[in-house]
């Protein structure tokens, strides 16, 4: 069955270029387009999209406030949110509102496709590097989290899970992930998906924002390369 996918954005240019390269998929159909959160909310609900392509600024409601309605709602859609700017504040909000992960609007047509497929999947679109600049970015400014001795969250959590956590938040790849604690990448998965089901998260960007929040993962230090 074909993607049903939502258009946001308030350049009606823009809009239409995003919804012509996704309408020719064959796997794909755009249901509706937007040019505000508050008509994005609207469409959500009536079209019921499996993604939304979410611009970020816009008038009246924003790309982030609108992100945070729509992903509240239950048997909500993926939303892949589109900026002008890397390591944009409004992204890292958006993905704290639900955001399934972030491209650039100057992203290839082939780029754009993958990323509304694996958010439909329910993956994310941030590459692990990209984790990495984000959440350090952010993280290491005065709101950073101090660590947490326990919390419900981690108290749910067994101990391999809790390490593999860490290292999801680190950025590092389940491959990589399997040949520091020495296990198999099946191992890893396994692990990935159990521990998202108990915080009931949906992906690896929204576990990575709370390991951050949780104090579990810590940013790398100034003149690290990330």
């Amino acid at each position: 069955m074909s993607l049903k996918v939502l258009v946001v954005d308030d350049q009606g240019i823009v809009r239409a270029g995003f919804a012509a390269v996704i309408d020719a998929e064959e796997d794909m159909t755009v249901v509706g387009e937007a040019a505000d959160g508050a008509g994005a909310v609207r469409l959500a609900e009536e079209l019921a999209p499996d993604v939304v392509v979410m611009d970020v600024r816009m008038p009246e409601l924003d790309g982030i406030a609108a992100t945070r309605i729509i992903t509240a709602r239950q048997d909500a859609p993926r939303v892949l949110v589109l900026t002008t700017f890397d390591l944009d504040a409004y992204v890292f909000d958006a993905l704290r509102a639900g955001a399934s992960g972030f491209l650039l609007k100057d992203v290839r047509p082939a780029e754009l496709l993958h990323g509304i497929r694996v958010v439909a999947a329910g993956e994310s679109v941030l590459a692990p590097s990209a984790t990495r600049r984000l959440i350090g970015h952010y993280a290491s400014g005065p709101t950073a989290a101090v660590p947490h001795a326990s919390s419900p969250e981690l108290d749910s959590l067994t101990d391999s899970q809790r390490r593999v956590l860490a290292l999801v938040a680190s950025g590092l790849t389940n491959a990589e992930i399997a040949e520091q604690l020495g296990i198999t990448v099946g191992t890893v998965k396994s692990h990935v998906n159990a521990l998202l089901r108990k915080l009931g998260l949906r992906d690896r960007v929204q576990a990575t924002i709370l390991a951050y929040d949780l104090g579990l993962a810590r940013p790398n230090p100034p003149g690290t390369h990330l």
